[in-house]
Order: C-alpha cells, then sequence, then structure tokens
C-alpha cells in the first residue's frame, strides 16, 4: 500500500471516528455514529448508519468514492462490523477499511 493510500486510510478513520462539532475550524467534519449507540440492530438502524456514513465521506474526503458500505453484526454482543469499500480517485485501486461499532458503549462486549 503507498503511503497515499495509508494516509487515506489514517483520514477515513479519523472521520468515522469524530462527531460533528468536535473540530472548531470544521463543525461538519465527523459522522454521528455515536447516535445510534444503544440502539437495537435493525433495517432501520443498519440502513441511518450506511447514509450516516457515506454523507460524510461524501463531504469530508474528496479522494474517494464509495462504492458500498456493508454492516453486520458479528459474533460478540453490541458489535457492528462496518466494511466500508471506496475507490481511490487518484490511482482508481479499490480499497477497503473495516471498522467496529460498539452499538452498547462503555459495556464487556465480549461477553
Amino acid at each position: 500500500m503507498s503511503e497515499h493510500e495509508d494516509d487515506i486510510e489514517e483520514s477515513l478513520r479519523i472521520l468515522l471516528n469524530t462527531y460533528p462539532g468536535e473540530r472548531t475550524m470544521q463543525p461538519e467534519f465527523g459522522t454521528r455514529l455515536r447516535d445510534y449507540c444503544f440502539e437495537s440492530f435493525s433495517l432501520r438502524t443498519e440502513t441511518l448508519i450506511k447514509a450516516e456514513i457515506r454523507k460524510s465521506i461524501l463531504l469530508n474526503e474528496p479522494r474517494v468514492d464509495v462504492e458500498a458500505i456493508v454492516v453486520e453484526q458479528t459474533e460478540k454482543v453490541g458489535v457492528l462490523r462496518i466494511n466500508v469499500v471506496y475507490v481511490v480517485r487518484s490511482t482508481n485501486s479499490r480499497r477497503n477499511i473495516v471498522f467496529p461499532f460498539y452499538l452498547n458503549e462503555a459495556t464487556d462486549a465480549s461477553v
């Protein structure tokens, strides 16, 4: 993986972990994924999470095009696996990032 692609992956991780309003000079930067903590996993929740991620990447990461977002439950209770498949525009290379998301934040999800 090139350094450029490493920078993009790091940027996406920062974007997914930042809540809008945390950055003073960029109040719209980030995702509202924390709003879905303590929600039960349903088709509605899955659709809202996908839309939130897609919108945030579209607005904040112009170096990539999102191809797919897959949200799935893991074997661990309260943990979702979010897989974002994207294409780096400058190299036309297809990449993906897997992001764990905890529905029951601050609980022992290893149970």
